[in-house]
């Protein structure tokens, strides 16, 4: 028996009637022969972690745009902070952690630069619309590797796919990284929030903090206790009262930070860089590298272009707007 097979059959053994099993995963699309060492999920979760978009994340806007402290959150630490949360409500309930930890690594690949304004300024500029959860699996199915792909499972993919609205993942370990997704923006996002000096933590509602509690950390294992203690073999939730509270800071943080006018204020700018480009690559899709090039002859051009922008980092965004329209000074 083999390293992978032992640890098929420790899933067996100890994992939940719920869970998703390695050896019953509904696979891939292009077959391939199976690791003597991981299971196909432990695969993904590699996968995910030595692709280019992957290490892009650490240079892409969580919420506040080109933070000058260190110590914001990017796309990257927020993806960090998923997977621990996901992982820690997959061991308490006995659900596969190798798929959570793969979902949840691989739930924001597709996102663009300047978070969601960049995301928003996209959709509009393409007529088949832009979602970040969608292009997360054009990334894995069609763009990393050279167009090749990560050749994930479907589960992988799916729980990817499903990880923000509209319907929920099939198994219960992408059910978990869409909780886990919103515990970690929302907590995370109250601390970039104070630190920015956008709100203070005496601001957050008593009747909410009473709830789920007055620190990161209280917030955090109230809202994964409530799940742990609360889901079963077919669903993952928590329970009225501390679902209620999570809804009403969600709202509470919209009305004060998400559409904050000081901290989202380079945000009007961001339409403006992203149109730019979109309409330069358009007219010159020469000018972008050949693995996008490619995608030119296979799907057209605008999807290329969308491809391309919404693959770099916030620098890279800006730099190349820069050296498209900005003029350089006469050396002499």
């Amino acid at each position: 028996m083999s390293v992978r097979e032992t640890t098929e059959k420790i899933e067996r053994e100890f994992l939940s009637n719920g869970a998703a099993f390695s050896d019953a995963s509904k696979g891939r699309k292009t077959l391939e022969e199976e690791c003597e060492l991981r299971t196909a999920f432990q695969r993904d979760r590699d996968r995910i972690i030595h692709s280019k978009a992957f290490r892009r994340l650490k240079h892409k806007t969580q919420v506040f745009l080109a933070p000058e402290s260190d110590h914001y959150r990017t796309r990257l630490t927020h993806t960090l902070e998923v997977s621990q949360i996901a992982r820690t409500i997959a061991r308490a309930l006995r659900i596969n952690e190798d798929l959570t930890e793969a979902i949840a690594l691989g739930h924001d690949l597709g996102h663009t630069p300047f978070g969601h304004a960049g995301e928003r300024a996209l959709n509009t500029l393409y007529s088949g619309g832009f979602t970040h959860y969608e292009q997360s699996v054009r990334v894995c199915e069609k763009i990393e590797k050279n167009g090749k792909g990560l050749n994930l499972t479907f589960e992988v993919l799916d729980g990817i796919l499903h990880h923000t609205k509209d319907d929920w993942s099939e198994t219960l370990e992408g059910r978990i990284v869409r909780y886990a997704d919103r515990i970690a923006y929302i907590n995370h996002d109250i601390e970039d929030a104070v630190r920015a000096g956008i709100i203070k933590a005496s601001d957050l509602p008593s009747e909410i903090t009473q709830v789920l509690g007055y620190t990161k950390s209280q917030r955090i294992n109230t809202l994964v206790t409530s799940i742990v203690e609360n889901s079963d073999s077919k669903s993952i939730k928590m329970n009225d009262e501390i679902n209620g509270a999570y809804e009403s800071l969600h709202r509470f943080l919209f009305d004060t930070v998400y559409t904050n006018r000081a901290a989202k204020a380079e945000e009007d700018k961001v339409q403006g860089i992203v149109e730019g480009l979109f309409g330069y690559f358009v007219k010159h899709p020469e000018k972008m590298s050949d693995e996008y090039k490619a995608i030119c002859e296979r799907e057209g051009v605008e999807r290329a272009v969308m491809d391309y922008i919404a693959g770099m980092t916030d620098h890279f965004a800006v730099s190349a707007y820069s050296k498209i329209y900005i003029p350089k000074f006469w050396e002499v």
